[in-house]
């Protein structure tokens, strides 16, 4: 059974879940294999972590030279493995910087790629949400070795018993491929929240909230969700860009997204409307939101909120 490259997404050696999504579908089209890229002190953390979800290999190379430049380094390195381990498919987790390095890794093995994924089938044919989330349509790689980014929270990950035998792979990256080097970078200050993109609650306001986003975090929190805003939320500086659900800022796909005061606009809906499940709390009965939704509510965020927060409390004891 041929190989398929699981590329983990971690953070200072910690596995963070899409991989483990990813995991999980590259068994559908061969043996899982994982590719740490990193420090040689979280490798085996890592490789015992992925054990766990069916990686027979853990590949493991060191970020010596591919750390402080953008992603040229990266794609040369996953290039390099491909030409050594000969894989059926390589599945990254989808942001914008491996969906870069996915289209960099394409050129360079002259290959089909397919970005956004939200499922896989046996046969490498794989399912997205295009055109703003209004169509989805199913493609399959034809060239090369198919190179595939997945939106996370697409599979629910199953435990699998893996070797995961660690191999070392040396690579050796070019001169041109350090041309764009990162001189400064600040860590983002830790909100307690679990990361938008791959949260399974989130729990957005808009222009609505007038700016008071106490009752949205109030809920977020007691749910244990990432807090998620409108395009029109961040361009009146209520919210930071990194919290913007949409065309323009983050494409997310939880099991449960609540808006609120968010009318629906079809950017908006372009970000979140892969969600499994949408609720709605809008003033505004003819908003566009509910023509999306599973469950609406007609009320004011600021009264509604504050009392869905309390029963969850109560509920939970």
């Amino acid at each position: 059974m041929a190989e398929v490259l699981v590329l983990i997404d971690h953070v200072a050696g910690q596995v963070k879940k899409p991989t483990y999504e990813l995991l999980t579908l590259a068994a559908k089209l061969g043996e899982p294999s994982a590719v740490f890229i990193g420090g040689a002190d979280g490798a085996a953390g890592a490789a015992e972590a992925v054990k766990g979800y069916g990686a027979e290999k853990v590949y493991v190379i060191d970020d010596a030279q591919i750390k402080g430049y953008l992603v040229a380094p990266k794609a040369e390195a996953l290039a390099q493995l491909a030409a050594s381990a000969s894989p059926a498919a390589i599945l990254l987790p989808s942001s914008a910087e491996n969906k870069e390095v996915a289209a960099r890794l394409a050129i360079k093995l002259d290959s089909g790629l397919i970005t956004d994924a939200v499922d896989l089938d046996e046969s490498g044919v794989a399912t997205q949400s295009v055109f703003a989330g209004n169509y989805t349509v199913k493609g399959k790689v034809t060239k090369g070795t198919p190179i595939i980014t997945v939106k996370p929270n697409s599979a629910a990950p199953v435990e699998k018993a893996g070797a995961a035998a660690v191999t070392p792979f040396e690579v050796t990256i070019s001169d041109a491929a350090k041309t764009a080097q990162i001189v400064a970078s600040q860590p983002r200050k830790a909100s307690g929240r679990p990361e938008l993109t791959e949260a399974a609650i989130v729990v957005s306001g808009g222009r609505g909230t007038g700016g008071d986003f106490s009752a949205v975090e109030g809920l977020a929190d007691a749910l244990g969700a990432a807090v998620g805003a409108s395009r029109a939320a961040v361009d009146s500086g209520w919210m930071p860009h990194t919290f913007q659900v949409g065309q323009t800022g983050k494409t997310v796909s939880p099991q449960l997204y609540v808006a609120n005061g968010i009318s629906g606009a079809i950017q908006h809906r372009a970000g979140m409307q892969t969600s499994k499940t949408i609720v709605a709390v809008n003033k505004d009965e003819e908003a566009p939101i509910f023509e999306l939704v599973d469950f609406g509510v007609v009320g004011d965020l600021h009264t509604v909120l504050p009392a869905v927060t309390e029963a969850v409390k109560a509920a939970k004891g």
